[in-house]
Parts: structure tokens; sequence; C-alpha cells
């Protein structure tokens, strides 16, 4: 039996992304390890992230994407963009039946909120 799954993004600065997640993105802190640290998690309702540390790993940093399914894509972007998030555009309807936005993290990971529309 499945009980979760945590998307993992490499970054280069774990202090400067949990910074972003948190107050850009709303996420909260679950943990953090190492001294100094160099893993992550972080948690916004049922979506769980992980971050680690590229030097602690042979991935390169910035080369992640998750789409993330919403109630209200709209909202949410004007959440986010108030708090500081790099969105580049706003939402936008797709002709396959998603209406989302893009956020990119600083370190170039890709979060994509998007949520159906009655095209789908």
């Amino acid at each position: 039996m499945l009980t979760g799954a945590a998307t993992v993004f490499v970054v280069q600065d774990i202090a400067a992304s949990v910074h972003h997640y948190r107050y850009a993105l709303g996420f909260d802190v679950t943990f953090e390890y190492g001294k100094p640290v160099f893993c992550a998690g972080l948690c916004r309702d049922d979506v769980e992230l992980h971050l680690i540390a590229a030097r602690r790993t042979k991935r390169p940093a910035g080369q992640g994407a998750i789409a993330i399914f919403v109630q209200d894509v709209d909202a949410l972007y004007a959440e986010v963009k108030a708090r500081g998030a790099r969105a580049p555009k706003p939402p936008q309807d797709h002709p396959y039946g998603m209406r989302d936005f893009n956020v990119i993290d600083p370190d170039g990971n890709q979060l994509t909120f998007g949520m159906g529309t009655e095209r789908g």
C-alpha cells in the first residue's frame, strides 16, 4: 500500500530555498537534517517537497519540475505573486483541459500549479 510521495528538488543554497518556499509559496518546514543543513522537508496541504543540497548529490541543481493540482488557480496565483514568487505569466487555459501557471524557484526548478477546465 502506497501512502504518499515527495518530489525532491536539488538546490544550491538550502537556507535560501527554504526561505523561498516558506515565504513566497506558503510551505511549512517539516524537517531539516544535517549540520550544516543539507536536506529539508516542506509541506503545504497535501503536497510534500524535499530539498537536497547540490553538494550532497551528483544531480545538478535546478533541473526539477512538478505539477500540483489546486482548487482555485487564480486565487493561488494572486497569493504567490503578492508573496513575491517568480511566476512569469498569469494562469492560462490550454486546449488539453488545464488552466495553469508556472513558478520558477531560485535554482530554476519549475512548479506548475493548475486545475481542470470544462474543456478537459
